[in-house]
């Protein structure tokens, strides 16, 4: 027996959708994101580092910050256009706080600097004076140097000339040999030397060899100098100095040094201001000589009688020296070192090397060797101004007697006395 059926459709429950209306509701809105957007874009943040970092054209980058025009709904372009407004701003802000941080050091430098109250101006950096602290031997010489430090610092080319037309080299010859003074004379010397201006050569001179005690003197002294030796036979010479002083000009004359000879000896006295004055010779200078007689009750006078700078005569002592030329001691003239190694500047009669001869009879050596230096008085120039002071002293202090002792000092203490009871 058949059977009909009928097929019932379900209820629809409340809330659920017919047939027509699920058509209706299936369509999509073209208001409404599609459930493929959540598969093709990504989240805003991942767009942003993407477009950040992917994009090689700078153009492309800049046309996706700024540009208005979207091919997307409206509501996305917008929303995504706040949000790169947000991302700029901040990045902005800490752009400049960057900045601002970056300068604060540059800023506080420059400040402290330009303000002439600020703690750095407080430091003072001022050369302490201790002229008043040591000990004043020249205060001319001193003030003198002040005044030209000054004058040199608003116009150094004041000091190069003044040091140029003043400071001439002084070569002092001092010939020397082993005696119980010779410490004592070398020392004096020494400390005499050392106050005179730069620049200033001594040349010591000794016999046959260079002696340990003339080495740490000179060494000692503070002055610059040269050692040199005459190696000759003390038998077969009669005035050991003027070999000695010989090869101080040969000495000079090989090397062409240039500047002002003088010959000091070890055992006289000189005044600083001698020094001085021989830089302002030319070409010879010769100025008055103290010396001390053999009984020494007396000293007499050995040098020029000037006018001026002009040498118009010559003191006399001994009537047996007055057949000598020139009436000069050996410490009482200095003459230019440029006469010994260039003879035609000077118009120099001879070529022959100017030195002195130990053939010459006593009294008469000085003499004969300012013959062959200058021709006449007229050549000459008398210092100081009219030969009024006397810058040298020859003493004699020496015993004939006395002994030398090894390195100038006694091993053994001297002996003493004890008081009678």
């Amino acid at each position: 027996m058949a059977s009909i059926r009928r097929t019932l459709s379900p209820l629809p429950r409340q809330g659920t959708l017919t047939t027509g209306e699920e058509a209706e509701r299936s369509v999509p809105s073209p208001l409404s994101i599609p459930a493929s957007c959540n598969e093709n874009y990504p989240p805003i943040g991942g767009r942003l580092l993407s477009s950040l970092f992917g994009l090689s054209d700078s153009r492309a980058l800049i046309l996706s910050v700024f540009s208005t025009k979207s091919a997307r709904p409206f509501d996305r372009s917008k929303q995504k256009e706040q949000v790169w407004k947000r991302v700029l701003l901040h990045f902005f802000i800490c752009f400049i706080v960057g900045l601002l941080i970056g300068l604060t050091p540059f800023i506080s430098m420059d400040i402290s600097y330009t303000n002439p109250s600020s703690k750095g101006q407080a430091f003072s950096y001022g050369i302490v004076s201790t002229v008043g602290n040591s000990l004043n031997l020249d205060n001319k010489g001193i003030d003198d140097n002040v005044r030209n430090l000054d004058n040199a610092m608003t116009n150094p080319s004041l000091l190069v000339d003044k040091n140029r037309e003043t400071r001439k080299l002084l070569i002092v010859v001092t010939p020397t040999y082993t005696r119980p003074l010779q410490a004592d004379y070398l020392n004096r010397l020494a400390y005499t030397l050392k106050l005179a201006k730069p620049p200033l050569l001594w040349i010591a001179v000794e016999m046959n060899l260079q002696s340990e005690e003339t080495a740490d003197i000179l060494r000692r002294s503070s002055v610059m100098y040269r050692h040199l030796v005459c190696k000759r036979n003390l038998t077969d010479i009669k005035d050991r100095q003027v070999h000695q002083r010989n090869v101080a000009l040969s000495h000079i004359e090989t090397h062409r040094l240039d500047g002002i000879i003088y010959f000091a000896n070890e055992d006289n006295a000189y005044s600083i201001d001698l020094f001085q004055q021989m830089r302002h010779i030319r070409q010879f200078g010769t100025w008055t000589v103290a010396k001390q007689t053999w009984d020494k009750s007396r000293f007499g006078l050995e040098g020029p009688v000037c006018n001026g700078a002009q040498v118009i005569g010559w003191h006399l002592n001994r009537l047996s020296w007055r057949f000598r030329r020139f009436h000069a001691e050996m410490s009482g003239f200095g003459f230019n070192s440029t006469m010994l190694w260039d003879p035609k500047r000077w118009h120099r009669p001879t070529l022959e090397p100017i030195r002195q001869l130990d053939t010459v009879k006593d009294g008469f050596q000085v003499s004969s060797f300012i013959e062959h230096v200058v021709e006449d008085e007229s050549r000459m120039e008398g210092l100081p101004l009219d030969c009024s002071r006397i810058m040298v002293w020859e003493l004699i202090i020496e015993s004939s007697n006395s002994f030398y002792p090894q390195k100038w000092s006694v091993k053994k203490n001297l002996d003493i006395i004890a008081p009678l009871a």
